[in-house]
């Protein structure tokens, strides 16, 4: 046996793995998107009538808005919570078990379920939930503040507070990779701590900080449990409309809504891997 035979056989597996769990069933998604429903039956029809109505429909731009408003709010705040993270675990925690201690106290809140961990923030941001009432025994407040729960800013707060650690996870492994020699030549060449940060750690981060993009960017993309919940059924994403539109039987309309969905995931992964691949051919 030759060495493509053997390399063939290596990949076939796993080809046919991905070929039966992800290949047939996206294949199943986009065909039943041009079929065709009178409300009684489905039709294998050849057309474009289903998409035809997810862009004509002005509330359909405005779910896919929200979605994408509330994946890049999302992002930022990961961002800045897992990079400042990382970085104090790996730069100022010199020891090393306290720094693994540290580390797998973010991985607490998984301990427990999804699930759980979303709905504990209703008694604690709800009218007479423990925070609301903490600022009014204070004196901060007269009266119970509203925007706390069943709002955008409780279903980011929980985005936050769910998804964080996997953008902590891949900026920690990365950074804990750069060599300390690198930052000490820099500091010798006259470079200044934010000079080091932005010029040296960043780009050397840059592939967890892809990778934790991806992760973050895609589960919330992917979500409509958090936003239908912590909403209060205010507002809703791509995700929750297609589920919509299979609790009321209309699989076609459901089936083109996913295909335009990870058509813009996958638009923003190979827009992010490409500033990845940008960044790398700059810093040659």
């Amino acid at each position: 046996m030759n060495k493509t035979m053997v390399s063939w056989a290596q990949v076939l597996p796993m080809a046919l793995i991905l070929i039966a769990f992800v290949g047939i069933p996206l294949a199943t998604v986009v065909s039943l998107s041009f079929w065709t429903f009178d409300g009684l039956e489905y039709y294998p029809d050849f057309t474009f009538e289903n998409y035809t109505k997810v862009f004509s429909s002005w509330v359909t731009w405005k779910i896919f808005f929200n979605t994408i408003r509330y994946a890049v709010i999302t992002w930022l705040i990961a961002l800045v919570l897992g990079f400042t993270v990382s970085y104090y675990l790996v730069f100022f925690v010199k020891n090393l078990k306290i720094q693994i201690a540290l580390f797998l106290l973010c991985t607490i809140p998984f301990w427990t379920s999804t699930v759980i961990r979303m709905i504990s923030w209703i008694p604690f941001l709800g009218r007479e939930g423990i925070f609301n009432t903490a600022l009014m025994s204070a004196g901060i407040v007269d009266q119970p503040l509203e925007f706390l729960l069943f709002s955008d800013f409780a279903v980011i707060l929980t985005y936050v507070n769910l998804f964080t650690l996997f953008m902590i996870v891949p900026i920690f492994n990365a950074m804990v990779k750069i060599n300390p020699n690198v930052i000490e030549a820099a500091l010798d060449a006259g470079a200044s701590q934010v000079q080091v940060l932005w010029n040296v750690i960043i780009p050397l981060t840059r592939t967890g900080i892809a990778l934790g993009t991806i992760f973050v960017m895609t589960l919330v993309m992917g979500d409509f449990f958090i936003v239908r919940v912590m909403s209060g059924g205010q507002s809703t994403s791509v995700v929750s409309a297609m589920k919509n539109n299979i609790d009321q039987l209309f699989y076609p309309q459901a089936a083109a809504m996913a295909v335009l969905l990870i058509a813009v995931v996958v638009f923003m992964v190979s827009a992010i891997l490409r500033v990845v691949d940008v960044r790398a051919e700059l810093a040659k």
